[in-house]
């Protein structure tokens, strides 16, 4: 099935009320098992056009792909994380939510997937750290003189300020106000 989605953005922004909470799951590449009713609200996706489709069919083009590349490298590792995202739903708005992502795994232990809990972020965070430093971060991808060196450059970014607080991205992330 064919999926239309909006090539521009609307400027309009959804805020998740409090009380809201967006859940997805994925197999190990990002393709969406799972979504629920919030979820398909939110992003304007009916079940039958996401899933099976990748996750990133939701990804704002204002969001860094450091982050994104920070978010894999955790959970494959087994790890959970902790971060902001800026989503797009399909008619063009975005909305934020503050991420948490886990490894599923099997009776063995083994990852076979990803489970996503996203809630209203902390809107003082966000305006106040979070969005800066996403357009900073974008900043430094778009001057790179190649993919690779604009996850390079974003990590490094990422890593001074963290080396700076002596914190880990998930310690940051509550710092901020989780």
């Amino acid at each position: 099935m064919s999926i239309e989605k909006s090539n521009s953005l609307t400027g309009h922004e959804r805020k998740m009320r409090p009380d809201q909470i967006i859940v997805t799951k994925t197999d190990l590449s990002g393709k969406i098992r799972y979504g629920n009713r919030t979820f398909f609200e939110f992003s304007d996706y009916s079940g039958d056009e996401c899933i099976g489709k990748q996750h990133n069919l939701i990804r704002h083009p204002d969001m860094p792909r450091t982050v994104f590349d920070l978010l894999w490298k955790t959970i494959a590792a087994g790890n959970e994380i902790f971060a902001y995202v800026n989503n797009r739903s399909k008619n063009g708005d975005n909305y934020w939510v503050l991420a948490h992502v886990t490894p599923s795994r099997d009776s063995a232990g083994s990852i076979i997937g990803y489970h996503s809990n996203r809630r209203a972020p902390n809107r003082d965070a966000l305006n106040e750290h979070i969005i800066p430093l996403y357009q900073r971060l974008l900043k430094a991808e778009q001057a790179a003189s190649s993919p690779k060196a604009a996850l390079a450059d974003g990590a490094a970014i990422v890593d001074s300020i963290l080396r700076e607080r002596s914190m880990s991205f998930n310690q940051f992330m509550f710092f901020l106000g989780v």
